[in-house]
């Protein structure tokens, strides 16, 4: 004689794939590690940031070349930095999204001269 296999989900319930489990533990990991090195991930994008900004400024308003060709400048590992100008200001800022901004501005005599920190 045959038993039927009984299952403890209620009829018509679905599993989530085990694939959809594993990239939730992972993303909360990250997470978490995000979290255990923020102060550094902080300083190191700020630090960044506040390179690309100057440099970015001398090239543009010093050197006269497009904000496109100044980020051909970069050194490996700065991909996650990005530039913007404000023509008006003759300023460049330098963000890493969500974690760090910098700006320097071109002043007469001076050159490129990042604005003051806060912290």
């Amino acid at each position: 004689m045959a038993t039927a296999k009984t299952s403890s989900a209620p009829r018509g319930a679905r599993r989530r794939p085990t694939w959809l489990k594993v990239a939730l533990v992972l993303l909360l990991a990250g997470v978490v590690l995000a979290w255990f090195y923020r102060t550094p991930i902080q300083g190191y994008a700020g630090t960044g940031a506040a390179v690309a900004a100057r440099s970015g400024c001398s090239c543009r308003h010093v050197a006269g070349r497009s904000l496109e060709d100044c980020e051909k400048d970069f050194e490996p590992g700065m991909e996650a930095v990005f530039l913007s100008e404000d023509e008006e200001e003759r300023s460049v800022t330098a963000y890493v999204p969500l974690v760090a901004s910098e700006t320097a501005r071109f002043r007469e005599g001076y050159g490129c001269v990042l604005e003051p920190w806060d912290g």
